[in-house]
């Protein structure tokens, strides 16, 4: 258990650092778009795929403090939803996961 909670943990600084770069990334973007379609046209997608891989860093660090929660009041390795014992290669796979492997198919 130790294990894990010390890879969420690692797991929570990189986001949380990936976040802040995107976040900067976005900030520095204030400017006027370049005067060429053809480069506006791929501002405007690259401030796209910033914005995707922000929140999809944002949604993964949520799922890893709520997993890190689940640790430290002793059901980190419980399904949430079933109860039963998450399987320990799920874990290593996905170390924030909160189901076992038959709930997340279910769901």
């Amino acid at each position: 258990m130790a294990d894990r909670k010390q890879e969420l943990e690692a797991l929570r600084e990189e986001l949380i650092e990936r976040f802040d770069r995107y976040q900067a990334h976005k900030e520095q973007k204030g400017g006027p778009l370049d005067k060429d379609t053809e480069d506006q046209s791929a501002e405007v997608v690259n401030d796209e795929v910033i914005e995707a891989l922000q929140q999809e860093a944002e949604d993964e660090l949520r799922q890893v403090l709520h997993a890190l929660k689940r640790l430290e009041a002793g059901e980190g390795d419980a399904c949430e939803q079933c109860g039963e014992p998450i399987g320990e290669g799920r874990l290593r796979a996905l170390p924030y996961t909160t189901l076992c492997r038959d709930c997340a198919e279910r769901s």
